[in-house]
């Protein structure tokens, strides 16, 4: 299965179909799309049968927070295992566990012993496999293809989404009618044989050995923490995401008591909405390069957040359903536009040796906002109606566009975050360094009096690049008395960890670095300490 998350938008460059000829992304490509058209109708069995279970907005409600929470919950650590262990390995070993799991609903649906908090809690464990195969499968695509084909094969995938987005709901809907509520979990529990096999079939390219042993999970969840808290162009994508999903949930929270309640319909129905908001979003991936050549992706996110709040509203005061269909077909439009638009603007703002972290923490803000906002719309629902909730959340994000609009998008497109591996080997005479830690690097600059202010304002950027690659506690310092002589210091937690430091600088710091030393006289002397003797 495939997170809805990895969702980006159909390249424009001729092309765009060149990645189907490389076995492995054709072949992985169509496995996936048969295990989401899967995970789709059991998302749509398992909306409904709560349905049926409970009366309670709330409890419908806590479906989507059940999906969304463990992704909120796991996804970091889930990026830091991706980071470090064999991705095939995490793929094959998560896929399978969510087979029994999805067997095991199927048959307690089947035998009648279902109840609410029961499904409650395997919704819960079909969401922690699905954060934990996120950011592996995001880190493996590009292993797929051929690098210039990369943005193509994205397109694809998202393609593949949307696709199964249309399918699986509609289908799901007939299968409830015609065979009853457990059919759709049956289908999703073989549909996991799919994916298993494909990833059986393929052999990933031999990885280059590495220079360093690999991180430990706590250490790596801190470095990829760190990064994020350093990096202005991921953190504004973050702000974005959080402002629009907290209000945008209450769509896929409240979708199932909309069918039920508000129009009056059957599984049939709620099926037939989903569908249109899968047909929405494979349309809205065809139109989204030109719109967003036209408006930007600023823009063209607060186009897809109008967008959403009107669906909302069309909910809420016009209970037809074929408004309700057009509505949802609007909401794919908007939710594609919205959700690509911010993915490629935290995948450019990150690194490839921390890019499954990043992305997990983009995950986490994602489904953190969903599962908080399915909450807190369903509780609204059940205290003031349906109508009124969606009228709120549809207030709430129209509200937010001026508020967070000076968090700007896409501001690491221009950045090259390719590792410059300029910095030269450490002379290291001390016994067991690696072993050791703290480190103290020390680097003295000698900068001219009429340098001071530019000095000052680009070790500012140079101070957050060193937290990036892994530094803390960051000072600079002038000398009393000489004035023009500056100390910079940070620390590092080992010797081993400033090494991968030397491998994570990249050319954009590389280029601030280039611009300090443009305003120093002479070359600045570089120190390290050693803690832990």
């Amino acid at each position: 299965m495939v997170s809805e998350t990895q969702a980006k938008s159909p390249a424009a460059a001729p092309g765009a179909w060149a990645p189907f000829a490389h076995a492995p992304f054709a072949v992985l490509w169509v496995a996936t799309v048969v295990s989401n058209v899967g995970t789709w109708m059991n998302d749509v069995g398992a909306g409904w049968l709560m349905t049926e279970l409970s009366p309670s907005p709330l409890v419908v409600a806590g479906v989507q927070a059940a999906t969304t929470l463990p992704v909120f919950l796991f996804a970091l650590l889930a990026g830091a295992v991706a980071d470090i262990v064999d991705r095939r390995r995490m793929l094959l070993v998560v896929n399978v566990a969510l087979g029994v799991v999805t067997t095991l609903l199927a048959l307690t649906v089947a035998a009648g012993a279902m109840t609410p908090l029961l499904l409650l809690v395997f919704t819960f464990l079909l969401g922690t496999g699905a954060a934990f195969l996120a950011p592996a499968w995001q880190a493996i695509v590009p292993k797929l293809v051929p690098r210039p084909e990369l943005p193509s094969a994205i397109a694809l995938n998202s393609m593949g989404i949307n696709v199964s987005r249309a399918i699986g709901p509609a289908l799901a809907g007939f299968l409830i009618v015609a065979l009853g509520i457990w059919s759709p979990f049956a289908v999703n529990a073989v549909s996991f044989v799919v994916i298993v096999a494909a990833l059986l079939w393929w052999t990933p390219p031999a990885e280059p050995a590495r220079r360093l042993p690999p991180e430990h999970v706590t250490g790596a969840i801190r470095a990829g923490l760190r990064y994020a808290m350093n990096s202005g162009p991921l953190k504004a994508t973050l702000v974005r995401a959080a402002a629009f999903f907290a209000f945008a949930s209450a769509y896929w929270a409240m979708l199932p008591l909309i069918a039920r309640e508000v129009l009056a319909g059957g599984p049939t129905l709620y099926g037939i909405l989903l569908a249109a908001v899968g047909a929405g979003a494979v349309g809205g991936a065809l139109i989204l390069p030109a719109i967003r050549k036209a408006l930007g992706a600023d823009r063209t996110v607060a186009a897809g957040t109008l967008g959403t709040a009107l669906v909302l509203a069309a909910f809420a005061v016009v209970p037809n359903s074929v408004v309700a269909a057009v509505a949802s077909a609007l909401a794919g439009v908007s939710w594609i536009a919205v959700l690509s638009s911010l993915h490629v603007s935290a995948q450019t703002a990150l690194p490839d040796w921390v890019r499954a972290r990043g992305l997990s923490i983009f995950l986490t803000v994602f489904f953190g906002a969903m599962s908080a906002g399915s909450l807190v719309w369903g509780q609204v629902a059940s205290m003031a109606g349906i109508p009124t909730a969606l009228l709120i959340a549809a207030a709430g994000a129209v509200a937010l566009i001026p508020l967070t609009w000076r968090a700007k998008l896409g501001q690491g497109a221009e950045l090259d975050l390719a590792p410059s591996m300029h910095w030269p080997e450490p002379i290291v005479a001390a016994e067991n360094a690696e072993e050791r830690g703290p480190v103290m690097i020390q680097i003295t600059y000698d900068v001219a009096e009429g340098d001071h202010a530019a000095f000052r304002d680009l070790m500012t950027e140079m101070a957050h690049a060193r937290r990036r690659g892994g530094g803390y506690g960051w000072t600079l310092l002038q000398d009393a008395a000489s004035p023009e002589r500056f100390v910079e210091t940070w620390y590092e937690s080992s010797w081993l960890e400033h090494l991968r430091h030397h491998e994570r600088v990249s050319e954009a710091d590389r280029a601030v670095q280039d611009r300090v030393k443009a305003l120093t006289r002479g070359e600045p002397e570089v120190q390290h300490y050693l803690g832990g003797a």
